[in-house]
Parts: structure tokens; sequence; C-alpha cells
């Protein structure tokens, strides 16, 4: 299944929620906030800009926003929003005009890139795009392996009334895939389904190490809140040495 066709024109429809959900304000202005602190007033590059959530906020602070998308429907509604320059194409290999000093990547959006190789070269992708001391952030949630039941691969992430999300895990190829279930009033179920490629906190480091990054922060949320064992997701800062 391809990134394009799981980004349709009624994936942008339901993706898109805006005050509400992942686009409610507590849930976006600490990203914009933390965002546009790192960028020191320069150029930032977001991939996978979607309709963009936290980019047409960001641009509204005075942040000077550019965008990689793949999916036209998703752009189709960003430019509902802003006239952002964004650059069709897959966030691993498109090139967007100029030097930026923050370049980001929200919301595990790296999984969607399938394949560890894929990954490295999205950490190299953003570092061609950065000068010398630019940054790379990532929000990336922990894989939840230990709360899979002994034997079997199948996690409910959340069940509420008229829905029923669940990941189904392939652990020899770190693959999980999220399957959401909307139910109507009637017998019939909407489903719909989108895999991704997890990573290790660990793991992620080694590619940013790959491309040249080190890391400079890691905290449990947009907050700066600590990062620990029990933490369910993460925001890491990788920079480029200043020379």
């Amino acid at each position: 299944m391809r990134q394009e066709d799981i980004w349709d024109v009624e994936a942008a429809d339901r993706y898109d929620t805006p005050g509400r959900g992942m686009f409610a304000p507590e849930v976006v202005d600490p990203a914009v906030d933390r965002l546009a602190a790192l960028a020191e007033g320069g150029r930032a590059l977001e991939f996978a800009i979607g309709t963009g959530r936290v980019a047409v906020p960001l641009a509204a602070r005075g942040v000077s926003v550019t965008g990689i998308e793949l999916s036209e429907p998703m752009l189709a509604k960003l430019a509902e929003k802003a006239a952002i320059p964004v650059v069709v194409g897959d966030m691993a290999t498109a090139t967007a005009p100029g030097e930026f000093s923050l370049v980001y990547l929200v919301f595990n959006t790296i999984g969607n890139l399938l394949t560890q190789d894929e990954q490295i070269a999205c950490f190299r992708n953003a570092a061609r795009h950065l000068g010398p001391g630019g940054r790379f952030v990532i929000e990336l949630g922990v894989p939840e392996l230990r709360r899979l039941p002994p034997g079997q691969d199948a996690l409910v992430f959340t069940a509420e009334s008229g829905y029923v999300g669940v990941d189904t895990y392939d652990t020899v190829r770190q693959h999980l895939e999220s399957h959401h279930f909307t139910f109507g009033e009637g017998r019939q179920a909407r489903v719909s389904r989108c895999p991704q490629r997890y990573i290790w906190p660990a793991e992620l480091d080694l590619m940013g190490r790959l491309a040249g990054f080190e890391l400079e922060s890691r905290h449990a949320d947009w907050t700066g809140a600590e990062f620990t064992t029990r933490s369910p997701s993460h925001v890491s800062v990788y920079r480029l040495p200043s020379s």
C-alpha cells in the first residue's frame, strides 16, 4: 500500500479537524512555541507538512515556513488556509530550495517510511537542507511492546463509543499497522489502516549520527517534561556541528 494511496481525499477530510483532536490549541500551541524558539529567527522546513496543523500557526508567529508533502489532497486542505510554499514529494528524497535553520517532523510521521534505509535517508535529507548548527526535530512515540500480551501481536489502543483502534505488530520487521474501526448507527463499520515502521530511541540516535547529527536534547513532550522509561513518546532535537 503506497502512502499516497493512504492519504487520499477521504483521509485528508478525516484528519483535518480544526480546533479539536490533534488540532486543539492545547496540543498545537506547545509544539509551535518550542519550534519557534528552536528556529532562532531562521527559516523552517516541515517534512510531511500535511494540512498545516503546525505550519500554519508557526508561520503566523513570523517564522518563514516551507513544506515537503507527498499527498496532494492534504495540500489542497493546506492551500485553503495559508499560502505556504510546498514541494510535492517524498520527505526522504525531495529537495526544497534554500538553506534552513530548522527541519522538523511531527506526530510519528517518520514511521510512514517503512524501511530503515528510507528513515536514514530522511535524516540525511534533513542534514542537506540545514546550515551549520541547524537542528532536526522529531516527535515520535515509543513502541508499546511491553503492553502486548504474551504470544499475541495485537493491542487495542483506543476503545470508545463509535470507535475502536487496534495496532498489530510485526516485531521481525519492526512494523506496526494501525486499524481504525468507526461505527455509525447501523450495522456497518468503516475501516482504515495505516502501516508504519517503529523506531526505538537508541536506533533513532544512531540514524542521526550516520547523518552527521548529535542529539542535543530529548524530552517527553513539547513543554520540556523529563523523558523517562514510562514516557509514551518523545521530542528529540538533533543538531549539526556549528562548523
